[in-house]
């Protein structure tokens, strides 16, 4: 269990003002200058050090994405881009942070920048997110007032940051199409190579990271790699923002240590299962894109990377979407296969012609209109969309089906059945509603 003095987002709840004088009360900008003498170089090993992984869904380790930028300019600016469009089903973590306590944030941006030879920094925040918008400008605008960052800052290092607001589409959330947005181009990804580290934003060294990633930077740099990673499991260490959403009985976001069992997440923090334990169906652990887990794999499972990889599913975002046995999961993975449909952005076509064969066969099937033998072709479409598309949007609307039909593959069977052998049940007739 996480003690309250390890813990990095102390204002998660907003119960502290997010203003700068609050903030510094809660460590902010303590020493900052003093980390950044440290050096380049001592701060990209201390964040390998560290253990972090980045939070953004794929848990790359984050020190040795920083460390992918080149060591010397070649004329060309760097850039570090933070991703702030949040648009993962189930997800919000990083909505927290910017409201409440987003001098983090900002802080992390110059140490982060400082780290990679970048004088500039961009926040691409969701274009749904104005409240949250409002609150980061604020904070920006209060650590130019106070000579925290700007061209003649305090620290020595001249440091600008800009926030940028998209316009609400989810593609924008992977790195490339992030990008592309930024410049002012449709949102949609780019092939790669050549990779963001060495032609990223109008084509110069970029590196992309989470909120969550660049939010903690300064409080592990100020405590220590060491005390980072002895928190949670090998390999899948430090403190992590939890957001447990659906049949609990107190739905919250936490930071908790990565690695403790969803069992201790759920009754510790969420009051438990709505119905107790034996009512729970099953989990969605890391926000939509990842495949859901039935409730005896996960009931004792670790909440990490590797854990939940093992279960061929993923930690994600930690979007934790707890489904109990009144879900229709059927229909409930139909409904995520609409999303994906819906924010596909057409460039692939396997993602473009996929995701809406794949919600269409999954609509029929929650109603019982469907042949049992198209479920079997269902995974193998699901199949032949997942690794065949430019970026992981195609994998995001596969994997779900994949995990509804691995676990749940009886439920769909029932529903054909009871079809055939009375069409116009009423029952089948409220589904088809």
């Amino acid at each position: 269990m996480l003690q309250d003095k390890d813990r990095i987002f102390t204002n998660l709840y907003g119960f502290h003002s997010p203003d700068l004088k609050a903030a510094k009360m809660r460590g902010a900008w303590d020493g900052t200058k003093f980390l950044l003498e440290q050096g380049r170089d001592w701060i990209v090993n201390e964040m390998k050090a560290s253990g972090l992984r980045g939070r953004g869904g794929a848990g790359f380790p984050t020190g040795l994405k920083w460390s992918f930028m080149p060591k010397q300019s070649d004329g060309r600016p760097h850039y570090l881009v933070v991703n702030a469009d949040e648009s993962e089903p189930g997800t919000c973590k990083d909505r927290e942070i910017m409201r409440n306590d987003p001098h983090l944030l900002v802080e992390g941006c110059l140490i982060a920048s400082f780290a990679m030879g970048a004088h500039a920094a961009y926040i691409y925040i969701r274009g749904e997110y104005v409240a949250e918008r409002h609150a980061l400008q604020r904070a920006v605008d209060e650590a130019y007032e106070a000579k925290l960052i700007g061209k003649d800052n305090i620290h020595g290092y001249p440091f600008d940051l800009y926030v940028h607001h998209g316009a609400g589409a989810y593609i924008c959330g992977e790195e490339t199409a992030l990008i592309e947005s930024m410049e002012g181009k449709k949102g949609m990804p780019r092939l790669k190579p050549p990779f963001p580290a060495n032609m990223g934003l109008y084509g110069c060294p970029t590196t992309v990271n989470n909120v969550e990633s660049i939010a903690v930077a300064g409080t592990i740099l100020r405590r220590g790699a060491a005390w980072f990673s002895g928190i949670g499991r090998p390999n899948n260490v430090g403190t992590k923002l939890f957001c447990v959403s659906g049949h609990v009985n107190k739905p919250c976001n936490v930071e908790e240590a990565m690695g403790l069992t969803f069992r201790e997440l759920i009754d510790r923090h969420c009051g438990g299962i709505r119905g107790g334990w034996d009512n729970l169906l099953g989990v969605i652990p890391g926000g939509s894109s990842v495949p859901i887990v039935p409730a005896h794999e996960i009931a004792d499972a670790y909440m990490d990377f590797d854990t939940l990889r093992n279960l061929k599913s993923g930690l994600g975002t930690a979007a934790v979407i707890v489904m109990d046995k009144s879900t229709d999961i059927v229909r409930a993975i139909a409904r995520i296969s609409y999303f994906y449909k819906h924010e596909s952005c057409g460039q692939c076509t396997p993602c473009r012609e996929g995701t809406g064969w794949m919600w269409r066969v999954l609509t029929r099937m929650a109603e019982g209109r469907a042949q049992k033998r198209e479920i079997d072709m269902l995974l193998e479409v699901s199949t032949q969309i997942e690794g065949h598309t430019i970026c992981a949007l195609g994998d995001a609307a596969a994997w779900p089906v994949q995990g509804l039909i691995r676990h749940f593959r009886h439920e769909i069977e029932k529903r054909i059945d009871d079809y055939a052998a009375n069409p116009h049940s009423e029952s089948v007739l409220i589904a088809a509603e």
